[in-house]
């Protein structure tokens, strides 16, 4: 049970943090979610989620998105390879159903994964 817990190790927390995923980031791509991924010198991966008010503007809508993108993403921690996430929300996003968002990030993380192991 301990291992499927998000705790604050898998996060990224500091702005420096957020900045050296976006200065060279390998990214992947959907209409409702751009992830930026970066190889770190962990032995575990972490994520940032950035989802703008001027995006999507209800708050209890970027709520239930990010919750759902922390689920997702703490489901499948265990199978990604050492890297820093961070998941930025398009227009869109908050129109999607909440299997429709895990379906969409199940297929972004397998093509981050994919991108950043070969590099």
């Amino acid at each position: 049970m301990g291992e499927n817990q998000f705790s604050r190790e898998l996060r990224l927390l500091a702005p420096s943090h957020f900045k050296f995923v976006f200065d060279n980031a390998t990214p992947a791509v959907s209409p409702t979610f751009t992830v930026l991924g970066r190889v770190n010198q962990l032995n575990h991966p972490r994520i940032g989620i950035t989802l703008a008010k001027k995006r999507i503007r209800k708050a209890n809508q970027r709520n239930r998105i990010k919750r759902l993108i922390r689920e997702s993403f703490r489901h499948r921690a265990q199978q990604l390879p050492n890297i820093d996430i961070v998941v930025v929300g398009k227009t869109g996003a908050d129109n999607l159903t909440n299997d429709e968002i895990y379906a969409v990030l199940d297929k972004l993380w397998n093509k981050l994964a994919k991108r950043c192991s070969s590099h």
